[in-house]
Formats: C-alpha cells, sequence, structure tokens
C-alpha cells in the first residue's frame, strides 16, 4: 500500500480506477466536478472519460456501458440528480450487469448551489442503497464496496460526499489496483433490459426483498460502529461524525454511533446502540435523515430512549455544521439542557458580494442590452452559470433565475401572459447544450416572442473551464466534433440570427435593438472568449481627461474601476484590458497605457 495526500474528490476517483472502473461519465457541477477531471488524469489507458451532455446523458452513456458489464461512475452535484432522476428511477427497477457508482455531491450552506436538498432522501425514494462518507480516507474505501453491493444486488449505488468531504485533504493508504476485468458484451434479453409493466413489477418485488437484506449486512459494516459508554448518546453520519469525534476529543462516557451507509438503514445495530440509553442527540448534514430512521426504530421496538435533532430544535435545520458547533451542541446535550441550543456568533467578515471578473465578456453583453432597452419594458430571464451574477448592481439583469435551461422558457410563459413586454432569456454556451435546446424546440414550435441570448465565452466557465460540445475538446483533451451553435438553431427554425463580439459596444447595442423590434423567436449570440482562458490585453488606464462624472464605475461595476480623489482609476493589477470602460467614456478619457 502506498500512502498518498489527496482531495477528497482525487481520493474517490483513486478508489474507482483501483476498482477496475472502465468508464466514467458525468457532467461538471461544485463540489463533484474534479471527480471526473482526476479519473481523466490518471487514466492508465483503458477508461473511456467524458463530459457529457448533462447528467440524464451521462447516466445513460453509463447504463448502456453497465449492461455490457462494464464497471461504470457517473459523477454530478446534487441539483444534477434531478436532472438524471428521470433514468434513474427506471434504471433501479431494469438492474445493471456491471457495477454503478453514482457520485453525488452535496453541498451543505449551500456554498455553490440553488439547493441544501439531501440526496439520501432521494436514494430512499429510489430505494437505492446509499453511501455516506465522513473523511476523504473513507470515500476512497467506499468506492470499491459500493462497486461490490452494486454487482451483487444488479442496482446502481449512490455515493454521497459533501462540499468539506470532497474539498478537503488528507494522507491516505491507496490499495493495489483491481487487474483489468473483461467485459463479457451485452447479452440480448428483452425480457431483461426492456422495461414494461410485468417487468417492473416482478423487480419491485425483488428490491423489496433484498433492501432489508442489504441493511442486515450494513450492520456488519466497517463504516458503521458503536463507540463510547454512557445513558447518553450521540448518533452521526458523514463529516458531521468528523466534527463530532473531534470535539469529543478523549471523552467516552457517550455512546456513539456512527452511520456511513444510511438506506437501507442497519436497523439492528442502531437498536442495539440505542437499548438503555435515556436520549440521543444527531447531527447530520442536510435533514433529519438518521434522526427519522432512530425515531421509528424506537417506536416499532417500543424503546423509551428520547430521540433529539432537528426536529426538537436541538440541532441546526439548515447550513453547514462545524467541530465548533458540535461542540456547543454536545456539551449542551451531555450537561442535561433541553433547550434549542444558539449557535456560535462569529464576528462580522468584511463583505465581499460576488462579481463578474475583470474583463468578462459577460458584462459587456447584458450592459448592450441594457443600454438598447432604455425606457422600454423587457424582463430578463436568467439561467445558472458565471452570468448569473449579472443580477447584481449596477446591471440589474437578472429577473429571474430557477435552474439550467430554465430561462429559455420562463420568459416564454412570461410573454404568454404579459406580450407587451420585450422578453429576454440568457443562457451560456455550455448550458446552451446541456439543457437549453429543449426550450428553443419549445418556443419556435408554440410561437412564441423572444429574444434568447447566447452568452458564448468558449468554455464551462463556472466549474473550472471544462470543455462541452461547442469546444471541440473532450474530456480527455482530445479534438473533437464541434457542434456550432447558430447551425442548431437555424436547424430548429429561429426566425433572426446574429453574430456579435459584446466588446464591440456599438455593434451589440445595435443587434439587441434590431432583434427586440422584430417578432418571433430570435437569437442573439454574444461570442468572446472567457477572461481566464483568453490572454489578457495591455492593461487600460484613465488619464488627464476624465471629469469625475464615474459612469464607467457607476454603470459598469467592473472590479478594476475604482474611485481615486473624485475621479475613475484603474488597477491594473486586475484590469483585463477589455475595453469596454473607454467605449463607454464620455469624456475619452480611457485608453491603453500610451494614454
Amino acid at each position: 500500500m502506498a500512502k498518498t495526500f489527496l482531495m477528497g474528490n482525487e481520493a474517490i476517483a483513486l478508489g474507482a480506477i483501483h476498482a477496475g472502473v472502465q468508464l466514467v461519465s458525468g457532467y461538471p457541477g461544485t463540489p463533484s466536478t474534479e471527480v471526473l477531471e482526476t479519473v481523466a488524469k490518471e487514466n492508465p489507458g483503458h477508461i473511456h472519460v467524458e463530459w457529457s451532455v448533462n447528467e440524464k446523458a451521462a447516466l445513460e452513456v453509463a447504463a448502456g456501458a453497465s449492461y455490457a458489464g462494464a464497471r461504470v461512475m457517473v459523477t454530478m452535484k446534487q441539483v444534477g440528480l434531478n436532472v438524471a432522476s428521470d433514468p434513474l428511477m427506471s434504471l433501479v427497477y431494469v438492474g445493471i450487469e456491471g457495477g454503478m457508482v453514482l457520485v453525488v455531491a452535496d453541498d451543505p450552506g449551500p456554498i455553490s448551489s440553488q439547493t441544501e436538498q439531501d440526496t439520501r432522501h432521494f436514494a430512499r425514494f429510489a430505494k437505492l442503497p446509499v453511501f455516506d462518507p465522513s473523511s476523504p480516507e473513507e470515500a476512497y474505501a467506499m468506492v470499491r464496496e459500493a462497486f461490490e453491493v452494486s454487482e451483487k444486488y444488479h442496482t446502481p449505488v449512490i455515493l454521497r460526499p459533501t462540499t468539506r468531504v470532497c474539498h478537503g485533504c488528507a494522507t491516505l493508504e491507496t490499495q493495489p489496483a483491481l487487474p483489468a476485468r473483461p467485459v463479457p458484451g451485452f447479452g440480448k434479453d428483452s425480457s431483461r433490459w426492456v422495461i414494461f409493466p410485468r417487468l417492473s413489477n416482478a423487480n419491485h418485488k425483488k428490491i423489496e426483498a433484498y433492501l432489508p437484506q442489504l441493511g442486515k449486512e450494513f450492520c456488519e459494516s466497517p463504516f458503521n460502529r458503536l463507540s463510547g459508554f454512557g445513558r447518553r448518546g450521540i448518533a452521526a453520519g458523514g463529516i458531521a461524525y468528523e466534527y463530532l469525534m473531534e470535539a469529543l476529543g478523549e471523552n467516552t462516557d457517550v455512546r456513539v454511533l456512527k452511520i456511513g451507509t444510511p438506506h437501507p438503514f442497519p436497523a439492528s445495530l442502531a437498536v442495539e446502540f440505542m437499548t438503555g440509553l435515556d436520549e440521543v442527540l444527531v447531527l447530520e448534514e442536510l435533514d433529519g435523515v438518521i434522526e427519522r430512521e432512530l425515531t421509528v426504530l424506537c417506536g416499532r421496538y417500543h424503546l423509551r430512549t428520547k430521540i433529539l435533532g432537528k426536529a426538537s430544535g436541538h440541532a441546526p435545520c439548515a447550513g453547514e455544521l462545524s467541530v465548533e458547533i458540535a461542540r456547543e451542541l454536545a456539551e449542551a446535550f451531555l450537561t442535561g439542557s433541553e433547550a434549542a441550543v444558539p449557535l456560535p456568533n462569529p464576528p462580522p467578515l468584511p463583505v465581499r458580494p460576488p462579481v463578474l471578473c475583470a474583463g468578462c465578456p459577460h458584462r459587456a453583453s447584458f450592459y448592450a442590452v441594457k443600454k438598447a432597452m432604455e425606457g422600454k419594458k423587457a424582463v430578463f430571464s436568467g439561467d445558472i452559470g458565471c452570468y448569473t451574477l449579472g443580477n447584481a448592481q449596477p446591471l440589474d439583469m437578472t429577473d429571474t433565475c430557477l435552474c439550467m435551461g430554465a430561462g429559455v422558457t420562463i420568459a416564454q410563459g412570461l410573454q404568454a401572459v404579459e406580450p407587451d413586454a420585450v422578453h429576454f432569456a440568457f443562457i451560456g454556451d455550455s448550458t446552451f447544450f446541456a439543457s437549453g435546446i429543449t426550450g428553443v424546440v419549445n418556443a419556435v414550435y408554440n410561437q412564441h416572442d423572444m429574444v434568447l441570448v447566447v452568452l458564448d465565452n468558449s468554455t464551462t466557465a463556472m466549474t473550472g473551464h471544462q470543455p462541452h460540445p461547442g469546444t471541440g475538446r473532450s474530456a480527455m483533451g482530445e479534438i473533437a466534433g464541434r457542434i456550432d451553435i447558430e447551425k442548431v438553431l437555424e436547424a430548429l427554425g429561429v426566425c433572426s440570427i446574429q453574430t456579435v463580439d459584446p466588446l464591440d459596444h456599438k455593434l451589440a447595442v445595435e443587434a439587441v435593438r434590431f432583434a427586440a423590434g422584430i417578432p418571433g423567436v430570435r437569437v442573439i449570440v454574444f461570442r468572446s472568449p472567457c477572461v481566464a482562458i483568453a490572454h489578457p490585453n495591455i492593461p487600460f488606464r484613465v488619464n488627464e481627461r476624465c471629469v469625475g462624472c464615474q459612469k464607467c464605475i457607476r454603470e459598469l461595476g467592473c472590479p478594476a474601476l475604482v474611485l481615486q480623489d473624485g475621479k475613475a482609476a484603474i488597477e491594473p493589477s486586475l484590469c483585463a484590458g477589455c475595453g469596454l470602460c473607454a467605449r463607454i467614456c464620455p469624456a475619452h478619457a480611457i485608453g491603453g497605457v500610451e494614454a
């Protein structure tokens, strides 16, 4: 065995490689992204790795490979599971052949997500086994076990790391890689692989039969265990367990139950834990999943143990936990406090709102639309990506944001009931391929009146600059077929398509005015590369002609623009030389370094 210092996501990736994974597909989303990237980087050469167009496609690609007997992994964040839920629910009933592990990273906080949804609920709803790692070391070990469970019961298995496990680092011992597995190939059998009501009914019964058996096996799993003594107990799962153990230190006067497989729940181990206990405090992120299971077991086995947690107000119902919070809650519990424990009140931090990067072409796109629509009634439907930050002042150009691809269709619903406004939908190039095309089809087919603005910066910027179908590169860095956005739109029947560099402010405004003045589904593709992947130009500076009107600062909100002695100035270390501020300066006081 070799000792290696790894991030949690890297540990999961190596765990999959060492377990003999043969195909890894996924869609980028923080905090899961580095799993697939690490597999691509460490690929011994025989693993097919791809960034699929979205999570649904990724799961279906993996399902096909699994049908043929390959071990497969699919990666996504928690909201990505919503996209993949359609095939997943049916796949549970159809079953798989080669082991399938879904890495679904939850995001307590949320730190970089729309929701704090708890994937453990989804596992229970879908009747899937779920592993909940408490550390990078455990995440590594769980991957191999998850593949074994998957193949034993012919079911997908979820591995549910949370943000602090995904991005935490640890030194761990890696195991020797399993020898390469032959792929037997797809065995035609329509009675097994074609889902019909009769098959679903029969397989549903099999699922209900093996889940209790698997729950019994999980009672013997090293990922679930008991420790400590006393009349009070604390149950914890995931990263909350690590927080708890650090908070308790050398204190063994409390019984502790660790849950690493919350579904199917290790019931007999939990009953053993609660027997003879007066009270149990439950610490977990995000929802009260373990808490509910313990409460049900108390009723089923007539235990008099009192379960305290989120429902009783003894643990926070939202947000992340921490060692400090775990210590506060555990100390209050062990000293007999019945009241809900106030959480530590940290000192206020400096306000640092998220903003578009200096030189970001999205700022120029939003500004062009805003200037073109001054004095007109318009609604701006946003989407998920860096460009969601278009909602910030002074741009204030994102009126709605729901989920990936929804901006295109939300705009259609708004237009249907408020036809006197001009309805814009903003979407990024990666999101266009992931979930935007369907909305465009819907708009053309149902004859909606809207302007779609595709913000094409040639990358998936928000999650770390992964390639997508429009970049001409694959996850392995190979040359791939580039899908042309304009040709796709033309094929869909869009009535007007304009492609403009948003940094050409005058031309961009003219394009918006033209699109706003004609009916039908019309599209503006604002194409300019992300400042993080393009080579920055020479920084601009403000010269003596500045009259202190502050238009550049007030209207653009670029972080490189600052106010000094009542006049605008440019921080050269931030300026990317995009030149947008120079194009809107009424005094012509901004130019290159020679200005």
